[in-house]
């Protein structure tokens, strides 16, 4: 099963691909990661995405179509993708629907993330993550632990984003609902799309997104 995740900065989708990628056996295709890992690769793909990004300039849908190439034919033993962070534009949506149609795949489901833009707001200015594994953490909902180690992989390495206040944040929003919104009227017309409440907690949204695969 291929499937993406659709949603604002903030919205819960890397929390909840992570739970679909312990519980499904799926693979998160997370576009920063994916270039991160290019970048040190050596590969030529690697090469180019070092190339590009050393000179500060924008990596083109063409690499990160090719990099998602990659993943895709690499035999891992994957039960299906999780689309994080990609496709972000219309174009984006059209080559990766080629990319999966010349590799004889399907995109079965589309996740939209539904939240109130000021709630969210809310949320992330609150929000920190362990540096060492990931795990996020909330100062009203779910705080850093007392003893100042993280529940999951005990490291004490808290971390908090620089562009995670409000300003930066509403930006960020902007960008999205100008860049990526439209693809949530693309995926609706071909049928695709299922709506969660992102604000939901974490359990709630991840027992929405299982039954809205259930039904694809």
């Amino acid at each position: 099963m291929n499937i993406i995740l659709l949603g604002p900065p903030g919205a819960g989708k890397g929390t909840q691909a992570r739970k679909l990628v312990d519980e499904r056996n799926m693979v998160q295709l997370s576009t920063g990661d994916m270039l991160r890992a290019a970048r040190t690769s050596g590969t030529e793909m690697g090469q180019k995405v070092a190339a590009v990004m050393d000179a500060g300039n924008l990596v083109t849908d063409e690499i990160v179509i090719g990099l998602i190439r990659e993943q895709l034919e690499a035999d891992n033993g994957a039960d299906g993708y999780i689309f994080d962070g990609f496709p972000r534009t219309l174009a984006q949506a059209d080559a990766l629907g080629e990319l999966l149609a010349d590799m004889g795949e399907n995109l079965d489901r589309v996740i939209e993330m539904q939240v109130d833009d000021d709630a969210l707001v809310a949320r992330i200015t609150a929000r920190s993550t362990c540096g060492d594994c990931g795990e996020v953490y909330n100062d009203n909902t779910k705080p850093w632990p007392a003893d100042g180690k993280c529940s999951n992989c005990g490291s004490t390495d808290q971390t908090r984003r620089a562009d995670d206040n409000e300003d930066s944040l509403r930006t960020r929003l902007l960008a999205y609902y100008k860049q990526t919104s439209p693809l949530v009227g693309y995926y609706y017309a071909k049928d695709d799309l299922a709506s969660v409440d992102g604000l939901a907690s974490m359990d709630d949204v991840a027992q929405s997104i299982s039954s809205a695969l259930s039904n694809s």
